[in-house]
């Protein structure tokens, strides 16, 4: 059965419908997904805005953005891909050693996939709307932007999870204004120091 859904699972590579046995594997591409997701949002957001703080030109953003937006997603997709291999190996000597242990493989390939790719998805939002948004509402378009995707993958990533949504999209909020406000303050204060 398909559902308004599907199409996100198909992109993270998930089960359509994940039977019970396979619940480790279905919350490893949700936590990879969504970590990747709001991690691409919120650090690309942060470089572009902290940037736009120190200057309104569009070049020192399109490439401090750039730089995040492949670095970021290039890190998360390694830092997954190690995780879950450590996590496997572990598993597999475990296994080997007669000792009791879920079988239940995950692939580190498919996690780190699901990452690298829910962090390009994520950053591109904050990263064309500080490129392309012209100077006067730039960073409140990108600030409101950043907020709302947020609030996004907060919902589904505890509708995916089948937790409460309000206390995930909250917290995945108010962490992002921290953020986004913390990194625009300091590059307005740079900005003012070094053009001072």
């Amino acid at each position: 059965m398909t559902n308004v859904l599907s199409p996100l699972r198909a992109l993270l590579g998930a089960p359509e419908q994940a039977a019970p046995e396979s619940l480790a594997s279905r919350l490893n591409w949700l936590r990879a997904g969504v970590l990747g997701a709001n991690d691409g949002i919120v650090s690309v957001a942060a470089v572009v805005i902290g940037v736009a703080g120190a200057t309104s030109a569009v070049h020192p953003i399109l490439l401090a953005g750039t730089a995040a937006l492949i670095g970021g997603a290039l890190s998360m997709a390694l830092g997954e891909y190690v995780s879950v291999s450590s996590q496997r190996d572990a598993l597999r000597a475990r296994i080997a050693r007669g000792e009791a242990a879920d079988d239940d493989d995950v692939s580190p390939v498919h996690a780190a996939l699901a990452s690298l790719i829910a962090f390009l998805v994520g950053g591109l939002l904050p990263f064309l709307c500080a490129v392309l948004v012209p100077v006067p509402p730039r960073v409140p378009v990108t600030f409101g932007a950043v907020l709302l995707a947020l609030a996004l993958t907060g919902w589904l990533g505890a509708r995916f999870g089948d937790a409460p949504p309000f206390r995930a999209t909250v917290r995945v909020v108010i962490g992002g204004a921290i953020a986004l406000g913390i990194t625009f303050g300091i590059g307005a204060l740079l900005g003012t120091s070094i053009s001072g």
